[in-house]
């Protein structure tokens, strides 16, 4: 089962989640905030994908943070902030079961599934 993790009002979320939907795919959507994250599960998304490509520099919530926190913040840091403060991992993160995969391109979208 495809697994779709993030946030309900996250506009790349509706994105993705029309496209799956438009495609006939089935799948699971995991909301970060309502389901929950383990600290071992985001370990395992950094160790696949890299920290530094799961959090999300973009968004209200990272630039929020002290600017020395920005700064000199390591693994062990943005991984305990991204549990604490869901909506600082980048969206989508798309289970596909054998892999994972952050964002959301259409082009993307369409290979992954032609590949699987």
């Amino acid at each position: 089962m495809v697994t779709l993790y993030g946030i309900p009002n996250c506009d790349t979320i509706k994105k993705a989640r029309r496209w799956l939907e438009a495609q006939g795919i089935d799948y699971r959507f995991h909301d970060y905030r309502k389901d929950g994250l383990s600290l071992e599960q985001l370990n395992a998304w950094g160790e696949e994908l890299g920290w530094e490509a799961l959090l999300n520099r973009r968004g209200t919530t990272w630039r929020q943070l002290p600017a020395a926190t920005r700064e000199h913040i390591d693994r062990e840091q943005a991984l305990n902030l991204m549990l604490e403060q869901p909506a600082m991992i980048k969206r989508p993160l798309l289970d596909l079961g054998s892999v994972r995969k952050l964002g959301f391109k259409e082009a993307d979208y369409q290979s992954y599934f032609n590949n699987h």
